[in-house]
């Protein structure tokens, strides 16, 4: 063998090398926006079991505002069938932002649902409501934490996959930009349970 061509030889082996160790990065970054969405997955179907109870508490206080229940519990469905189909593709910008318009439709219910609460003493003296109010509303603190975390994963890894020269790697194996979920009007503003 040559000196020219062990040195082609040697070039061609650190160029794969370096390509096995981009492409090697870009899976690990993937994996971990997987990791991530698992933790706000958890909190949410935390906050879907909660709904339930809190629309039935409301029930027996709230008879004629029927169509207030039945739209947080149309939107709850909705939102955990969006978090259902973004579980098992978190990188696809289609179905982040299915989940991120559902989830902003049930924060509006549950504003709605939080001013019919308002318009009822005797509902908001109901202890089991408080407490179901008040674990709602540690709940959307952790899954704003979640969603934090989440969008700097997401970060990471568009960063890793568009730095050149990674992103040669990352087009020629399909690897696509991640989308962060974003923060809905009604979660900007702050869903208020007061009593």
């Amino acid at each position: 063998m040559s000196t020219t061509q062990f040195v082609g030889t040697l070039v061609a082996a650190l160029i794969a090398l370096w390509a096995l160790a981009a492409y090697n990065r870009l899976v690990r970054r993937r994996n971990e926006i997987g990791n991530a969405f698992a933790q706000i997955d958890v909190q949410l179907k935390r906050r879907y079991d909660l709904i339930p109870n809190l629309v039935e508490t409301a029930r027996k206080y709230v008879q004629h505002e029927r169509d207030t229940l039945e739209a947080v519990t149309a939107a709850r469905n909705t939102a955990r069938a969006a978090a259902d189909a973004a579980r098992s593709q978190p990188t696809d910008a289609g179905r982040i932002g299915a989940l991120a318009g559902a989830e902003a439709v049930l924060g509006g219910a549950l504003g709605r649902l939080m001013a019919v609460v308002e318009s009822y003493p005797e509902l908001k003296a109901d202890a089991t409501l408080r407490e179901l109010s008040e674990e709602l509303t540690h709940t959307e603190n952790r899954v704003a934490f979640a969603r934090q975390a989440f969008n700097d994963t997401v970060l990471d890894y568009n960063n890793t996959a568009q730095q050149a020269p990674a992103n040669l790697v990352a087009s020629l194996f399909g690897f696509r930009n991640a989308t962060p979920l974003q923060a809905s009007e009604v979660e900007r503003e702050g869903v208020r349970v007061k009593f």
